[in-house]
C-alpha cells in the first residue's frame, strides 16, 4: 500500500507540473507552448503515463490480494506451531480459519474445551477471554490484517488520517489550532507580526488552541457460517476475510460522510467544517452546471487542492460529461472520462482531480450527491484488536454458527469551523458540498 501511495503522490506532482506549463502559456496571451516547453511537456507526459501504468499494476495486484487467503508454507507453519507449543505469545494460530474453528469449539463445549492458544492470543493484562460467551480477542497479526483491509479496500477510508491508540485507552484528546480567520490578529488564533515602522508600541499576541476529543464507538458485525463451511478452515477464512472487511469498510466510510457523531463518527456532510455552495441560478432540475463546479472549486481551501478528490453518486456521472469552459474554438471539457486524452487512470478527472463514484453520496439533486473533499483533514482513531465471538444458538435451526466482530473506532473532521480568508468574504474549507437542486 505504501508503494501505491507513493505512486499516487508522484502522479499528483507530475499532473500539477503539466497543468502549470499549460496555465503559464495560457496566461501569456493564450499562446502555444514554445519548443522547450513542448519538449518538457512531452517528457513529463511520458513520465505520467509510466506512473499510471505502474499504479494500475499495483492496484490490480492489491485487488487480487484482498481476495486471496494467505497460506503459510510448511516451514512457516511448523515454526508457528513450535513457537505456540513453547509458549511464544507472538506465534499462536497458523491461520485465521483455525482460530475461528477453535472459537466455535470452545463455545460449543461451554468453555470446557478451550484451546490454550485462544487464551494466549488475548491482550496480556488488559483483557481476558470469556469462554462462556464464546468471545476471544483476535490474534494480533490477524487483527492487523483485518483492519488493514478495512482501510485499504475503500477509496474513502484509505484517504483519512488514521491514528491507532493503545490498548489501555478508550479515546484521545488532541490539541488543535483554533483558527477560523486569516485576518490580521486571527492567524493561529491570535498571532500577529508587525513591520517595525508600522507602530511605536507592540501588543503581545499568542496562539489559541482547542481540544479535539474522540471516544471509541462500537461497530458490531455479524457473519453466519454453515456447519459445512466450518469443516473447512481455509474456506471459512476466505469467507470471513472478505465479508468482514467489506461490511466494516462500508459502515466506516458511510460514517465518514454521513455520521451523526452520536454513537458513531461525525461525518463531513452538513458539518460545521463543510462549505455548502449555493446552486447556480441557471440550474433547472436535478443537474450540475459548470458554475456549480467552479464555485465548489473556488471554496475549497487552497492547500487542499493537490490532495482533494471529487466523490459522487454514480447517477451524477452522466451530468459531468457535457460540462465545458469557454466558448467557440476555445471551449474546453471540464471532465475527462477514464481512458480518454491520455488519462489511463481508473477514475475520471474534474479540474485535474479524480472523480470517484461511491455509494455514500446522496441521490442526484440532493446535497451530498457531489462532494469535493480533502480527507487528509479527517481524523480517525481505532483500537486495533477487534474481538471475535461465536454462537451456535442464534441460527441453530439453520445449522449455522454466528460470528460476531466488534471494532472500536471514532472519527471527525480536524476542522471545527470553516475559514474566513484575509481578503474576501467567501469562507473556505477542506470539504465542499453543493446545495440541493430540484
Amino acid at each position: 500500500m505504501s508503494n501505491i501511495k507513493a505512486l499516487r503522490q508522484k502522479k499528483v506532482s507530475i499532473t500539477t507540473e503539466l497543468r502549470a506549463l499549460l496555465d503559464g502559456a495560457a496566461k501569456d496571451n493564450n499562446r502555444d507552448l514554445n519548443e522547450a516547453e513542448a519538449a518538457t511537456y512531452e517528457d513529463k507526459l511520458k513520465a505520467l503515463k509510466a506512473v499510471e501504468t505502474s499504479l494500475e499494476r499495483e492496484e490490480k495486484i492489491l485487488e487480487f490480494e484482498r481476495g486471496v487467503v494467505h497460506v503459510p508454507d510448511e516451514d512457516q507453519e511448523a515454526a508457528r506451531r513450535a513457537g505456540a507449543a513453547a509458549g511464544d505469545p507472538k506465534i499462536v494460530f497458523p491461520t485465521f480459519g483455525e482460530f475461528l474453528v477453535a472459537c466455535v469449539r470452545a463455545e460449543r463445549s461451554s468453555g470446557r474445551q478451550v484451546d490454550p492458544r485462544l487464551i494466549q492470543a488475548a491482550a496480556s493484562g488488559t483483557s481476558e477471554a470469556v469462554p462462556s460467551d464464546g468471545g476471544f480477542l483476535v490474534q494480533k497479526d490477524f487483527s492487523a490484517e483485518l483492519i488493514q483491509r478495512v482501510y485499504e479496500s475503500g477509496q474513502i477510508a484509505s484517504r483519512v488520517r488514521r491514528i491507532p491508540i493503545s490498548s489501555n485507552a478508550n479515546g484521545i484528546k488532541i490539541n488543535a489550532l483554533n483558527e477560523t480567520s486569516r485576518a490580521d490578529g486571527s492567524r493561529w488564533g491570535g498571532i500577529l507580526a508587525y513591520w517595525i515602522n508600522e507602530a511605536d508600541t507592540f501588543t503581545g499576541t499568542k496562539p489559541k488552541f482547542r481540544q479535539i476529543e474522540m471516544n471509541l464507538q462500537k461497530l458490531i458485525g455479524l457473519c453466519y457460517a454453515t456447519d459445512e463451511l466450518l469443516a473447512d478452515a481455509t474456506a471459512l477464512e476466505a469467507v470471513i476475510m472478505q465479508a468482514f472487511p467489506e461490511e466494516f469498510t462500508f459502515k466506516v466510510e458511510d460514517a465518514i460522510f454521513n455520521g451523526t457523531g452520536a454513537g458513531q463518527p461525525l461525518g463531513i456532510i452538513g458539518g460545521a467544517a463543510t462549505v455548502s455552495v449555493a446552486k447556480d441560478g441557471g440550474d433547472s432540475g436535478a443537474t450540475i452546471s459548470t458554475p456549480d463546479v467552479l464555485d465548489m472549486w473556488q471554496r475549497l481551501w487552497a492547500r487542499s487542492r493537490q490532495t482533494a478528490a471529487w466523490f459522487i453518486n454514480q447517477d451524477v456521472e452522466s451530468k459531468l460529461y457535457p460540462l465545458t469552459l469557454g466558448t467557440g474554438t476555445a471551449v474546453q471539457l471540464l471532465y475527462t472520462p477514464p481512458g480518454m486524452n491520455g488519462n489511463n487512470n481508473q477514475y475520471g478527472l474534474l479540474l485535474g482531480r479524480p472523480v470517484i463514484p461511491v455509494e455514500h453520496c446522496a441521490t442526484l439533486g440532493t446535497e451530498g450527491d457531489i462532494v469535493l473533499a480533502d480527507l487528509s483533514q479527517y481524523l480517525m482513531i481505532d483500537k486495533g484488536a477487534p474481538q471475535a465471538a461465536s454462537s451456535i444458538h442464534v441460527r441453530f435451526l439453520n445449522d449455522e454458527t454466528t460470528f460476531r466482530f466488534v471494532y472500536r473506532v471514532d472519527g471527525q473532521p480536524s476542522w471545527n469551523k470553516v475559514l474566513t480568508p484575509k481578503n474576501g468574504t467567501n469562507t473556505v474549507a477542506p470539504f465542499v458540498t453543493l446545495q440541493a437542486r430540484s
